[in-house]
């Protein structure tokens, strides 16, 4: 045994080859077909559609001072469920095992599908007159979704609808009692600071909770022998 070529420089490193920017893309494609996101896309632009309708031809469900607000805000929530929903895949415990770049997907998937709902409702706000206009939009829509993406982390990913379902009935019961929380934010002027800070907040922890946990699985009985 010798120390012949001891000294020898290392080899250069190598560059990356085609192939893994092919895997690359192939993982995202795939977890991204595995939240059902493009299904997901487009029933985001159908919502988009509603809102334009329901805006060129004023159509209301409610009377009062917030009329107007109703079908915005209905449309808005079930944008925010259509984003949080798709959070839920169907490999479950076997997928976080395996997956180092699982929470990278995780955070770019919702705030990409949040992106395209926003794009989506903002087109159909050209409809008519959106109240608050597209700054009560993004602001709604993203406390919104926060709500939904938290009940993911917490319920399931199919069950990330009730977060935004469940703030739209509190939000029906206090503007209908004229509360004046931020908390509120949808009853709260464009410009309220109060307002965007809190949903906002809600945002982000919805979106930290979804990166870091995921979305809660069922237990599943183990196999009988």
């Amino acid at each position: 045994m010798t120390a012949a070529g001891i000294h020898e420089s290392p080899p250069a490193p190598v560059p990356a080859s085609p192939a893994f920017a092919v895997a690359s893309a192939r993982l995202v494609w795939l977890y991204l077909t595995s939240r059902r996101v493009p299904a997901a896309a487009g029933l985001l632009v159908v919502l988009g559609c509603l809102l334009w309708a329901a805006l060129h031809w004023h159509l209301n469900i409610a009377g009062g001072p917030a009329a107007q607000l109703v079908i915005p805000l209905v449309i808005e929530t079930g944008a925010a469920g259509v984003v949080a929903v798709s959070s839920h895949g169907p490999f479950g415990e076997a997928e976080r095992a395996t997956g180092r770049w699982l929470p990278w997907l995780r955070l770019g998937t919702a705030l990409a599908l949040t992106a395209v709902a926003f794009a989506a409702l903002a087109a159909g706000a050209t409809g008519g007159y959106l109240p608050g206009g597209s700054l009560s939009l993004l602001r709604n829509l993203g406390g919104m979704t926060g709500t939904g993406l938290l009940a993911a982390a917490v319920l399931g990913g199919a069950f990330g609808w009730v977060g935004p379902m469940g703030y739209l009935l509190v939000i029906e019961g206090g503007l209908a009692a004229g509360w004046g929380t931020p908390w509120i934010w949808p009853g709260r002027p464009s410009g309220d600071l109060g307002g965007a800070l809190c949903a906002s907040a809600v945002f982000a922890v919805g979106v930290i909770a979804l990166t870091l946990l995921g979305t809660r699985s069922a237990r599943r009985p183990p196999a009988s022998e």
